[in-house]
């Protein structure tokens, strides 16, 4: 009974940290009755975002819907949600869900992130939708980053076809696991640093890698999802200050609201390196604000069952001083050739050579083992596949329609209403 209780205990914490703590941050900041407890503003003050750009005294004022969105390239302007059959739920977000859907005549499976216009604009998220989408334009190139396909749009929603991975998440082989040995810490670090040096050497800080946004593919390698919080435009030597992250994997110098650089990439990866091997994240607590006092006071500690170069490693990924973190001179080159990734050859790594240490087996498209049945157990919405008649189009609809009208809009016509 007592190991029954403590299952169902973890299930639920799990879930609760799945969901993030960002969440209920949110949803505390908007109580007003919440916001005046003592506990709740220290939290909230540590967490309020700071000034959109270093060296930007005046930040520039929310986007206006009249401003368009343009995705250049990666549109499709004649697709539409007709052309898919949506098959399951796959993946939850804060503005929409992922899909598993198969186009009706090239018969090819896809992942289709199916964004809300009205949520994206009630959070003046426009500029992080559009930095995912110039950051799934470069990832054609690297074999560990999930690759766009193009995108569409209907009045009321924005359609991502992207490439569809069905080994799982990290974060749930982990969660079953609870950790794994190192050699297959290893594989999984060192695939994980070869897409983020990628991504440096485009001047692309990704600023959100967390096990729940690295996925496993059909043999079991790496691939990186998820590119809304990434900073473009980021020289070896440039900073920003916005803060943004997820609270377990947050560098101390974005919870110091000081400018950080790329090397707060190789602090997460300390971070998800140390959660593999060791079944949480460093610093762990579920009170956040105690949480976030241990990522900014508490000495590293390591528990004596990892060899001597995982510790290493991870002491120097995991160094509170971002100039001394390893990382800060030569970037990616300095993680590479770390004694801990001696046995790792990276130009076979780069080209799949090396065989995974965990083979998902999955059998096709439809085989969902992986998945988290929370998603793929919750009904396929009737309106994802569908536009709104335009007689019923409300105001905010149009005023959501008209705010990503670059993003290749398909107005409402009778054939897919």
């Amino acid at each position: 009974m007592r190991n029954k209780v403590q299952k169902s205990s973890l299930k639920a914490f799990m879930k609760q940290r799945r969901m993030g703590l960002n969440d209920l941050i949110q949803k505390i900041a908007t109580n007003s009755y919440a916001c005046k407890h003592s506990d709740v503003q220290s939290i909230l003050n540590i967490s309020q975002p700071s000034e959109p750009e270093l060296n930007n005294s005046n930040p520039s004022p929310p986007a206006s819907p009249s401003q368009q969105i343009n995705l250049g390239p990666s549109s499709n302007p004649h697709a539409k949600p007709l052309d898919f059959q949506f098959l399951k739920v796959i993946g939850k977000g804060s503005f929409g869900k992922v899909l598993l859907a198969r186009h009706k005549t090239e018969e090819h499976f896809y992942a289709v992130k199916v964004l809300q216009k009205k949520a994206i604009l009630k959070k003046k998220e426009e500029k992080h939708i559009m930095s995912e989408r110039n950051v799934l334009l470069k990832n054609v190139k690297h074999p560990f980053l999930v690759g766009l396909h193009y995108s569409f749009q209907t009045a009321d929603k924005l359609y991502f076809v992207l490439d569809y991975i069905n080994g799982g998440e990290l974060f749930y082989h982990l969660q079953r696991e609870r950790c794994f040995l190192e050699p297959r810490a290893r594989f999984y670090a060192a695939e994980i640093a070869s897409a983020l040096g990628y991504l440096h050497s485009l001047n692309i800080v990704y600023r959100d890698l967390k096990p729940e946004n690295i996925l496993l593919d059909s043999q079991g390698h790496i691939v990186l999802t998820d590119f809304g919080l990434c900073k473009e435009n980021i020289e070896p030597n440039g900073t920003t200050s916005t803060f943004c992250g997820t609270p377990e994997y947050l560098a101390p110098e974005v919870l110091h609201k000081q400018p950080y650089d790329r090397t707060v990439d190789w602090w997460c990866l300390g971070a998800v390196l140390y959660e593999m091997l060791y079944g949480l994240p460093p610093f762990y607590s579920r009170n956040t604000a105690e949480m976030y006092d241990n990522i900014l006071n508490k000495p590293l500690q390591l528990k004596p069952n990892i060899t001597n170069s995982a510790r290493h490693l991870l002491e120097g990924l995991l160094q509170k001083d971002r100039t001394k973190r390893l990382g800060a001179k030569n970037d990616f080159v300095e993680i590479k050739h770390h004694i801990f990734f001696s046995p790792i050859n990276w130009d076979d790594l780069i080209s799949k050579k090396l065989t995974p240490p965990f083979n998902p087996n999955v059998s096709g498209p439809n085989d969902l083992q992986h998945f988290d049945p929370e998603f793929t157990e919750e009904p396929v919405p009737n309106s994802i596949g569908q536009s709104p008649d335009s007689i019923l189009i409300t105001a905010s609809v149009k005023e959501a329609a008209e705010a990503f009208l670059g993003f290749s809009y398909a107005p409402p016509v009778d054939s897919f209403l």
